[in-house]
């Protein structure tokens, strides 16, 4: 499960060792570890990392078909995570150290910053090859996080995106060594604590307005 710990002025919020996947008990720790973040006070930034083979590979799909009575609240708790993140009143920044996928892909874009392994691991939106389409929160998410190039071609074909290949497509913000990737985001996040509070928050709400319209629209999450 996440795990939260402090260095300084930055938290690092750990997703895992396993697949991390989006069991609604992984959500609510995580909306946990968001909780004293931002009730802490003074400069602060997070860096969300984790450990093992994954970053994240997205949604609890064995979780979702075991409760299909509740997907559409379950979708509602997913997006309302991913607005929570991209509208944080702190400098955020994903460690990418293994695979990113789905969901997890999203998550990461719901950063200010990413920082990814060069040599190993992908960063993709596998939905066309798994038939499960992107709800419209997801997608404005998306297609608000990326160039309209990568967002088409990470949308629709589901390349699987390298460090480096990431990185040139402007889905990361640096692609390093593996043992570097978690120093390196620290560091980003460091040199940013004292952007943390409300004034941060307004701007990202405003930059983000039409993405999180979306992805809080309880109504019709599903489209």
């Amino acid at each position: 499960m996440p795990i939260l710990d402090r260095q300084d002025n930055v938290f690092i919020l750990d997703l895992g060792d396993d697949e991390n996947r989006f069991h609604p008990d992984w959500i609510a720790s995580v909306n946990a570890a968001l909780d004293e973040v931002e009730k802490a006070e003074g400069p602060r930034a997070l860096v969300t990392a984790a450990t093992g083979k994954f970053f994240s590979n997205g949604l609890d799909l064995d979780w979702l078909f075991a409760h299909a009575d509740q997907h559409q609240d379950y979708v509602i708790s997913v997006h309302e995570l991913l607005a929570r993140m991209l509208s944080l009143p702190v400098v955020t920044v994903a460690a990418l150290q293994g695979h990113t996928f789905a969901a997890g892909a999203m998550l990461s874009l719901a950063h200010d910053f990413r920082v990814m392994r060069a040599d190993r691991g992908y960063w993709c939106l596998p939905e066309a090859d798994i038939n499960i389409p992107f709800t419209p929160g997801m997608s404005a998410l998306i297609q608000g996080r990326l160039t309209p190039q990568t967002a088409h071609e990470a949308m629709t074909t589901a390349r699987r995106f390298g460090g480096n290949d990431a990185l040139a497509a402007a889905v990361v913000d640096r692609a390093v060594e593996e043992d570097a990737v978690r120093r390196t985001a620290v560091e980003i996040a460091r040199a940013q604590v004292g952007k943390a509070g409300p004034t941060l928050g307004t701007i990202k709400a405003r930059m983000y307005a039409p993405s999180l319209d979306v992805l809080r629209n309880r109504t019709n999450p599903l489209g």
